[in-house]
């Protein structure tokens, strides 16, 4: 009776396995494409906002740095009217590409008013939550903006306590986050594959040296590493790239050190050297394609790395510096309005900060599952 009983459970459990286990791979490869296409999509449309910058934030002043005091930490969705005076100085108007990398000074002086009233070519205005009494002031029409003297501004997210349009900020720091990723991985591929490649494919007492150096420097924490490095180059917006990319190099090392050991001793890497070809050639021509795959995913991961180093070195005072738009600027400023009503100043970068390193994470994961061979 128990063999019998036995039997049946072993005849049984391999149909039950294959069934469950295929629609599981079937369900589970489904969230991954669905996830990867969602995570690009996602990373995409943050790399216009960063590409376009000024030509679609809704303030356009350099650094996205014009400021009202009059109506500081209002909640999103402010509406005010403004009142456009002409700036003492003649504004030169820049060009489409200057404006979109570096904005467009202001040609016009904005101040909000309550309300207004034209009275031949004089405009009587009532400053922003000023009495009527004493918060009145005369302006000639010839020194405000002809077509539209006064307008209506609204600010989506509100306004921070400098009176800065915060949406405008946060559309602006997208550059900086992924500036930092793009520059300082590709300075952490170009160590990496340089010092790997030639510890893993000459060996020896070259590879010992290297290792030595590699473990030295993957002993130190990545944090303490960039801290000590931004100190030595100082504070700064190319200085962060830089330091960043010097403590990134470490992994993509050691993984092509790995690849090239393996793919050394393959039947290609002899043919080439039977056909006279120097070790540069074999490296360069015929090792580092195959390892490309590898090195994409891990680009990937490093990326959303360089974003929250960035992010953190930039709260800490270490790495952007104002007047540059920055999430890790935006949350130093913010934070003490957690606990108070003014708490999404503060979640608004954060949130921003962990969808696009949730993104890069994502699409590593499905990099690595569309690039594994047993899949």
């Amino acid at each position: 009776m128990m063999k019998e009983k036995l039997k049946g459970l072993f005849h049984r459990q391999p149909k039950q396995y294959k069934a469950i286990s295929l629609s599981e791979i079937t369900w589970q490869k489904f969230k991954r494409e669905k996830m990867g296409m969602i995570s690009l999509a996602f990373i995409i449309l943050v790399a216009i906002v960063a590409l376009l910058g000024y030509l679609i934030t809704p303030d356009q002043t350099p650094y996205c740095n014009a400021q009202h005091l009059e109506i500081a930490l209002r909640k999103p969705g402010f509406k005010v009217q403004m009142l456009y005076e002409k700036q003492p100085q003649n504004i030169e108007k820049r060009g489409p590409l200057q404006k979109m990398l570096f904005g467009q000074p202001a040609q016009y002086r904005t101040i909000p008013i309550d309300s207004y009233k034209v009275t031949g070519d004089t405009m009587t205005v009532v400053l922003f939550e000023q009495d009527a009494a004493m918060g009145t002031e005369k302006f000639a029409l010839s020194k405000l903006r002809p077509d539209q003297p006064v307008a209506t501004q609204k600010f989506l997210l509100g306004t921070d306590r400098y009176g800065r349009d915060v949406l405008s900020q946060l559309m602006m720091g997208s550059r900086i986050s992924l500036a930092v990723g793009f520059i300082s991985v590709f300075i952490a591929l170009i160590i990496g594959i340089l010092v790997g490649a030639t510890a893993g494919y000459f060996r020896g007492w070259i590879d010992d040296v290297l290792m030595w150096f590699i473990n030295v420097v993957w002993s130190i924490p990545t944090l303490l590493l960039v801290i000590a490095i931004s100190f030595a180059l100082g504070k700064g917006f190319w200085q962060i790239f830089i330091a960043i990319g010097l403590t990134m190099w470490v992994d993509v090392a050691r993984v092509v050190r790995g690849q090239v050991i393996s793919l050394r001793e393959q039947e290609f890497v002899e043919a080439g050297k039977a056909l006279g070809y120097n070790s540069f050639h074999i490296i360069l021509k015929h090792i580092l394609p195959n390892v490309v795959g590898t090195l994409i995913v891990i680009a990937a991961s490093n990326f959303s790395s360089a974003i929250m180093l960035e992010a953190g070195l930039s709260f800490l005072g270490l790495g952007v510096q104002p007047p540059t738009p920055s999430w890790g600027i935006m949350l130093k400023e913010n934070y003490a309005y957690i606990v108070l009503d003014k708490a999404y100043l503060a979640i608004v970068p954060g949130i921003a900060i962990m969808l696009l390193v949730l993104a890069f994470m994502l699409i590593g994961s499905a990099l690595r599952n569309a690039m594994d061979v047993k899949n």
